[in-house]
């Protein structure tokens, strides 16, 4: 009988690239780590150990909401909805269960933030926490001034623990820097909870469930991290038994870029 620990983790994590003082966004699918001793809470633990001192973890929460398909065509809940959806409060609402068990159990970490954007919140342990989850934007929260834009600004590396590269979440901020036609814009209506009771409010963003732009495919993101990988840039490794990847934040967020605006360009030209 054999278990994966924290310890055995952090190496791996550190074999990898990660650093004292670093900032790193992780993805994980922690079914493919092996028999971790001590569950989800051993990555979390390895991820702070590789990291520390000054470093920080965050994880990108999003929310439990699940009334997606209440909205009508205006993206509104119909009133005899609204009482029965509960508002999101960066506090107490669960992470979105697509994400896996990493971001809630971060989420829960002592001395955890979470930042204030619903739908592109995400949680954050250690030295610049706060920094990175405060005046997060509600509109267009993959964008300036989100948590992902901070990372790209403070030089920060995006960790990939057997999650499939179509998840990585920074190359939503990309889509969102990528001067290419005809982005797909939502709006939707949240509530939020506020003092003496809810508060609704229309969110607008660029769509994130689906491609930006019609003409990309669903999971084209695995394509910009194939070719990031191609071109010699970030590493690879595995954590535990799970086959894992570390790449520059703002290396991979401008590649992404490129590609979107090479890419589209030429669509455009064939049209």
């Amino acid at each position: 009988m054999s278990f994966v620990t924290r310890a055995d983790l952090a190496a791996d994590l550190r074999r990898l690239g990660l650093r004292p003082g670093d900032s790193v966004l992780a993805h994980g699918a922690l079914s493919k780590v092996g028999r971790l001793l001590n569950g989800p809470d051993a990555v979390v633990g390895a991820l702070l150990d590789a990291v520390s001192p000054g470093g920080t973890v965050l994880a990108y929460t999003d929310w439990d909401a699940r009334y997606d398909e209440l909205l009508d065509a205006d993206g509104r809940v119909p009133s005899r909805w609204r009482p029965h959806v509960p508002p999101f409060d960066p506090a107490t609402s669960r992470a979105s269960r697509d994400n896996g068990a990493l971001p809630e159990f971060l989420r829960t970490w002592p001395q955890a933030r979470r930042s204030g954007s619903p739908g592109a919140s995400v949680a954050a342990v250690g030295e610049r926490a706060g920094w990175f989850t405060t005046d997060h934007p509600v509109d267009y929260g993959y964008g300036p001034g989100s948590p992902l834009a901070k990372l790209v600004e403070a030089g920060g590396k995006v960790v990939m623990i057997g999650a499939p590269w179509d998840t990585m979440t920074l190359l939503h901020h990309a889509e969102h820097l990528a001067d290419v036609p005809d982005k797909t814009v939502i709006r939707y209506e949240v509530p939020f909870a506020a003092e003496g009771g809810v508060r609704w409010r229309m969110v607008e963003e660029f769509d994130t469930a689906g491609p930006v732009v019609a003409s990309l495919h669903d999971d084209y993101f695995a394509d910009v991290v194939a070719a990031f990988l191609d071109a010699g840039h970030g590493t690879r490794g595995t954590i535990g038994a799970a086959d894992s990847m570390l790449v520059d934040a703002p290396a991979m967020c401008a590649f992404a870029v490129r590609w979107l605006e090479l890419r589209l360009a030429r669509v455009l030209d064939r049209a």
